[in-house]
């Protein structure tokens, strides 16, 4: 797989977006692993819950623990695909989305290695780039669907903002990926959403040399 075959040229530097980056049956394995574990792995946020592998980043270095067999093995078919330059993926934020549930405008930060992928499971959602100013205009939406891979990097990851909206269905017409997407939509075609899981796959620079198991 050659990872410049699927940019996206139309939206700003640097966007990449890989349909099918995994199969159902890898989908599902992710989604019986994500919800077998116990409750006091998942972190409760006030729209969402999420869960953290590899560590929790931190400005002061991220202690690192131990990364699951069948996580690791989706970091090592993205690094694969020689995305992180001269790193590894070492960290891996799960987040859950229910209908309804977004998160609001920001940047991932200094934290992180100025790359970040994306494999969404379970359902689509439409990912949104906005100014990163007072006024806030949209920059670009992509349509993100299920156990499709994105790839974000240069002033899409530093100088614009990203979003996804708290709303049960999306208009995808305006994607700028649609030509790339597995499916084909109508125009205004609305799509609801279900619940999504997302493993969030970068590489966290400061880590500390303590380990915890």
């Amino acid at each position: 797989m050659i990872l410049t075959e699927y940019q996206v040229v139309e939206a700003p530097p640097t966007v990449f977006y890989i349909p099918n980056f995994i199969t159902q049956s890898e989908e599902q394995l992710i989604l019986n692993k994500v919800y077998s574990v116990p409750k006091p792995k998942w972190t409760y946020l006030s729209h969402r819950r999420l869960q953290d592998y590899g560590g929790v980043p931190h400005i002061k270095g991220m202690i690192p623990e131990k990364i699951p067999a069948w996580l690791q093995d989706f970091m090592n078919r993205i690094d694969d695909l020689y995305i992180f330059e001269n790193c590894n993926p070492n960290q891996v934020l799960v987040n859950e989305y229910l209908p309804g549930q977004g998160i609001m405008p920001h940047t991932d930060g200094p934290l992180f290695h100025p790359i970040v992928t994306t494999i969404s499971c379970g359902s689509h959602t439409i990912l949104e780039f906005l100014e990163n100013n007072e006024k806030r205009q949209k920059v670009c939406r992509l349509l993100l669907e299920p156990r499709s891979l994105v790839v974000i990097k240069d002033d899409m990851y530093s100088k614009y903002l990203h979003s996804i909206q708290d709303i049960k269905a999306d208009i995808v017409s305006d994607c700028l990926n649609l030509q790339q997407c597995n499916k084909k939509y109508h125009t205004d075609e609305a799509i609801n959403r279900e619940t999504r899981i997302s493993l969030t796959i970068r590489n966290v620079p400061k880590v500390l040399k303590i380990k915890l198991f």
